[in-house]
């Protein structure tokens, strides 16, 4: 590109000689334009290292592979930290001599991945002082990023691990602004800093809030947005400025010459209208839903996923054309007005109007049972006339999950050659008595229920022995 410009101006030079104009100054000009500075957008890149793994194979369990596939005495075989065999134990030829579990009455899962977390932002010792995840200071806050309020010490990411096996999660900001900041997805693993933890190449998402907690907040300081409509207004404000600050940057990287100004709360707009931000769009409302996915075409970006949508169940076919998926509790609602229409038939109306139906937590003790909360889900549909699989409805804790934070190259089902994120499960996971029997992450074993040692403690646990310490 720079060097057609070149050209462009030497044509424009051509025609001022002919006119006898000032061609020396134009060439000066053009000499002296600088080239284009590429700006770091990764500053806090991962520096997350898979721990040791041995080749490990699960026989004769049953076998959900998160893409709605059941195997009976199914058997999955991981190798270098990826899963290379997933089949009928029967009809395969499997490896001798290698470290063999056997998976009789048992079940094997991919990993669940939480898509609304905010362990680490608001660990599990809550006092304020600790207590990071909503910088509640302006409507907008893009500039912001999750990432650097986690403590990696917070015990709930190791809860999360052992007693509901989790794999990997998104950390969200909260939902006081129209524009929180960015989100970051974290593999489930010890880190003495969250780059320890970051998962590679998981792209950043931007978590956008509509309804009554950016105008509650606001309109309590006599200040926009006070209603509704002023956060439409107000959120469609930003989006102009960002869109006229994305076309400047193009133009600085495409051209060079002078670089504009940087700022931070505009880079993370910038970076949606790009495509390399995903949005995370906290709402509750059918309608409003709606008019987000409509502000969404306007300028030219993806909502990827509304949560906590209560009302998802009545708008299916919108959700379904516009790509968007759905992160939804199975039966919290009625909280406060806006998610007052709830029903736990929810995530299987959208899962059944051909939409991405995940079931979330936002919640420190509800993500060690995500396997729980997707069991009453799909209790609830059935009661409805909803025939909807064990295996199918997996998809709402891997594979969908895992398609919304834009990993599912990586992670989400048990298919061979992605990362071996996997849960042997005691039995039937969507069971209140069944427990994780073990768990591997990026094929290394991080829990295994017979072994207290494998348990990950945090250095906040340390000396600090309480009831039901297991340590």
């Amino acid at each position: 590109m720079r060097l057609t410009i070149t050209a462009l101006v030497g044509i424009s030079l051509t025609a001022c000689m002919g006119g006898g104009g000032d061609v020396a100054s134009a060439s000066d000009a053009d000499a002296d334009k600088e080239e284009a500075v590429a700006v770091d957008r990764d500053p806090f890149p991962s520096t997350y290292v898979p721990r040791f793994s041995e080749p490990t194979l699960i026989m004769n369990a049953t076998v959900f592979d998160g893409v709605g596939g059941r195997i009976d005495g199914g058997a999955v075989y991981m190798v270098d930290g990826k899963i290379a065999m997933v089949g009928n134990a029967a009809s395969m030829s499997l490896p001798a001599g290698i470290n063999t579990i056997d998976g009789s009455g048992l079940y094997v899962t991919p990993g669940i991945i939480d898509v609304h977390s905010h362990l680490g932002n608001y660990p599990s010792p809550g006092v304020p002082a600790v207590s990071d995840g909503n910088e509640a200071t302006s409507p907008n806050t893009a500039e912001v990023w999750t990432e650097h309020s986690v403590w990696p010490q917070d015990p709930g990411f190791s809860r999360a691990l052992a007693n509901g096996g989790i794999t990997a999660l998104q950390i969200l900001p909260g939902s006081a602004n129209l524009f929180g900041g960015r989100s970051v997805t974290l593999k489930n693993v010890p880190g003495r800093t969250v780059m320890d933890m970051k998962f590679p190449g998981a792209p950043y998402g931007l978590k956008m809030a509509c309804g009554e907690n950016p105008k509650r907040v606001y309109g309590n300081r006599g200040r926009s947005p006070a209603t509704r409509m002023g956060n439409i207004a107000v959120t469609r404000e930003q989006w102009i400025a960002a869109k006229a600050y994305d076309e400047q940057w193009d133009k600085y990287e495409e051209e060079g010459g002078k670089m504009p100004s940087r700022d931070l709360t505009k880079d993370t707009l910038r970076g949606v209208l790009d495509g390399d931000i995903l949005v995370h769009n906290h709402c509750y409302r059918a309608d409003e839903m709606a008019i987000m996915l409509k502000l969404a075409d306007e300028f030219g970006y993806k909502v990827t996923s509304f949560q906590h949508a209560v009302e998802a169940y009545k708008i299916p076919d919108l959700l379904a054309e516009a790509g968007t998926c759905s992160a939804m509790w199975a039966d919290w609602y009625g909280f406060k007005l806006e998610s007052y229409d709830g029903i736990r038939e929810n995530v299987a109306y959208v899962h059944n109007g051909g939409a991405c139906a995940i079931v979330h937590s936002d919640d420190a003790d509800g993500i060690q049972r995500l396997n729980q909360e997707a069991a009453k889900a799909l209790a609830a549909g059935r009661r409805q006339g909803i025939e909807i699989s064990d295996a199918e409805a997996w998809q709402w804790l891997s594979a969908n999950p895992a398609k919304s934070l834009g990993i599912f190259d990586q992670t989400g089902s048990l298919e061979s050659g992605k990362n071996a994120d996997v849960v042997l499960w005691n039995g039937d996971p969507y069971s209140v008595y069944t427990r994780p029997q073990m768990v591997w992450v990026d094929g290394a074993l991080m829990y295994d229920a017979n072994d207290p040692n494998r348990r990950p403690v945090s250095d906040f646990e340390l000396g600090q022995p309480g009831e039901g310490d297991v340590k």
